[in-house]
């Protein structure tokens, strides 16, 4: 026999919220029941209506507040509500290192069952505004002129936007120019559902310590129109530009970057410094958006390592060797093992660019190559992780275990899979001593973290 939910749909009820969800919507329970309210926030008491009903939980639409969170504040940025890029600018931001905090511990008891581990006060920035260096947004019609921005919430509808609070200005003034730029010489948007059209993103990336700036077109179609007028306008009238790339997609796909980049004017990549390091960065390369706080988590996993200068040290999933080359800095050789052969190559010419010789790169998988590395005599010391939102793989887990290196630390852009993958280490002898999160990316519900684990001895 189905047991009766205590609400339906279009019920108006009366709730007090207790958490935040890993996506920002606050969190009531009604007779146990969980329902799901965005801009809503723990502590507060408010009428709600029950929009949708599932079995296990629903979801519902803020209708009035009766008691405040202390931590309400109004949010700077106009398009708020409609947008969706950030979840958070209701909450102070005093408020959403607490529960970047407190997200970090519930999972890792939740799905790790690690209770004990000690979980450190999230690192935020003095200004948590302004702080993404890449830009790129789905481009559309409208009156006959090309718009930019976000897609509204849970819809493929563009908001035109001339300005984004937590991106760089710089940012905002290239994205803006560029539209204008390219509606005027009669560039066609994409129309997803027809597959018709021309210009499908804008992206440019900017070099927050160098101040060079890249441009990437990314269209449906191999030309685009007009296409010499327009490298030439955009060339001359911003500053800064030193690469300007157009990027094919001809898939009708959600994903924005296609297989073919070629480079229109200007260099194929430009530079950027996070702490001593710098950073050749192309059009593809992975790099961290906000570099303020990727130096501080960089030095965190760096604290962690604790090297000595005698340390053999593997970075599995080392991208384009950013952890890597903070880490030859302290360790006697290390190894760096990524998927991606453009990443790879990347990794080398970063190496170059530094004059670093004791970081040795290869393309792979980190499972595969690293027992081969094993095999060869180089074993870990100290293994350094920093995998993608879904984790490490099964069989990683297990390779580091057969492995023993003292210490492993991993760093992790998604709390949830960060405690799954630490209960393995656990269960496989080490010994979780420490977690750090830290606010990678302010007004929004994510938080990176840096673990310090270490093997147990017998």
């Amino acid at each position: 026999m189905s047991r009766t939910l205590p609400v339906t749909k279009n019920d108006y009820i009366d709730v007090e919220f207790e958490d935040l969800t890993h996506e920002g919507a606050g969190v009531a329970k009604v007779d146990g029941y969980p329902l799901f309210v965005p801009n809503a926030l723990p502590g507060e008491k408010a009428k709600v209506k029950v929009i949708k009903a599932n079995k296990g939980y629903g979801f519902g639409r803020l209708i009035e507040t009766y008691e405040e969170s202390p931590y309400r504040v109004k949010p700077l940025c106009p398009i708020y509500k409609e947008c969706g890029g950030c979840q958070l600018q209701h909450l102070s931001y005093e408020g959403q290192l607490l529960a970047k905090e407190k997200q970090v511990r519930d999972v890792l008891t939740r799905i790790g069952k690690l209770e004990d581990v000690k979980v450190h006060p999230t690192l935020g920035m003095q200004d948590p505004w302004r702080y993404r260096n890449k830009s790129q947004v789905p481009i559309g019609e409208q009156e006959g002129g090309l718009i930019g921005g976000f897609y509204q919430q849970r819809t493929h509808q563009i908001i035109d936007m001339k300005a984004c609070l937590i991106q760089q200005e710089k940012n905002d003034e290239v994205i803006q120019r560029v539209k204008e730029i390219c509606s005027r010489h009669g560039v066609r948007a994409y129309d997803e559902g027809r597959h018709k059209g021309e210009l499908r993103h804008i992206m440019a990336r900017y070099g927050l310590v160098t101040g060079e700036v890249m441009i990437v077109l990314v269209t449906r179609t191999n030309d685009l129109s007009n296409k010499n007028k327009i490298i030439e306008e955009i060339a001359e009238s911003i500053d800064g530009v030193k690469s300007i790339v157009q990027n094919v997609n001809t898939k009708k796909t959600n994903v924005i970057m296609g297989d073919e980049t070629r480079v229109l004017w200007g260099e194929e990549v430009i530079y950027d410094n996070i702490g001593d390091i710098k950073f050749a960065i192309s059009a593809r390369s992975f790099y961290q958006v906000n570099p303020d706080q990727t130096k501080v988590l960089y030095e965190k996993a760096l604290e962690y390592a604790d090297l000595t200068g005698e340390e053999s040290v593997i970075d599995a999933y080392c991208g384009i060797g950013t952890i890597s080359l903070f880490l030859a800095q302290k360790a006697k050789k290390v190894f760096g093992v990524e998927i991606v052969p453009e990443a790879i190559e990347d990794a080398k010419r970063n190496a170059e660019l530094n004059g670093i010789s004791n970081a040795e790169f290869a393309v792979g998988k980190a499972e595969e190559v690293i027992p081969n590395w094993y095999e060869e005599g180089n074993a870990a010391d100290v293994l350094v992780v920093d995998p993608p939102r879904k984790g490490c793989d099964e069989a990683l887990l297990q390779t580091i275990i057969a492995m023993k290196p003292k210490k492993v630390v991993y760093v992790s852009c998604n709390p949830g899979t960060l405690a799954r993958d630490l209960r393995v280490l656990e269960d496989g002898g080490y010994t979780t001593l420490e977690v750090q999160p830290v606010d990678m990316f302010p007004q929004t519900m994510h938080v990176e973290c840096v673990s310090l684990l270490q093997r147990e001895t017998i």
